[in-house]
């Protein structure tokens, strides 16, 4: 019985070693979490079928991409990600001032998400957002 299930892995276990390099390319890569870089706080977000990708958070600058401004309407102009290397990994770098501060990513105008690269959170309002500390 176990002879059967060993038989039926070995071909694609005598495979392996022929991919080589090319077989890592099935591991995604784990992105970083928001850190500091020249000129501010660097986010990243991996979304290769995005068309665009915001961030919004509750830092003065942002209002949460806009929806907790006096327009109270959500801006996709605010916090505008690129992806420089049309790889998938969206980017922006942010000057944000010693503090506590919850984000999201948004995509394609529609789709909040926190930071699965970052593992803190909080919530606020009913909802679970990424959570930074900027020191």
């Amino acid at each position: 019985m176990r002879f059967g299930k060993i038989a039926r892995l070995l071909p694609a276990l005598l495979l392996l070693p022929l991919l080589g390099c090319s077989s890592l390319d099935l591991i995604k890569k784990r992105l970083p979490p928001p850190h500091r870089v020249d000129g501010g706080i660097q986010f990243q977000y991996e979304a290769p079928a995005a068309t665009t990708v915001t961030l919004a958070g509750n830092w003065p600058e942002n209002q949460w991409g806009g929806t907790s401004s006096p327009a109270g309407r959500y801006d996709n102009t605010i916090g505008r990600m690129t992806d420089d290397d049309n790889d998938g990994i969206w980017t922006i770098v942010v000057d944000m001032k010693p503090g506590r501060y919850m984000y999201k990513f948004v995509i394609d105008n529609n789709n909040w998400e926190t930071d699965p690269n970052n593992p803190d959170t909080a919530s606020e309002g009913g909802f679970t957002n990424s959570l930074i500390v900027v020191k």
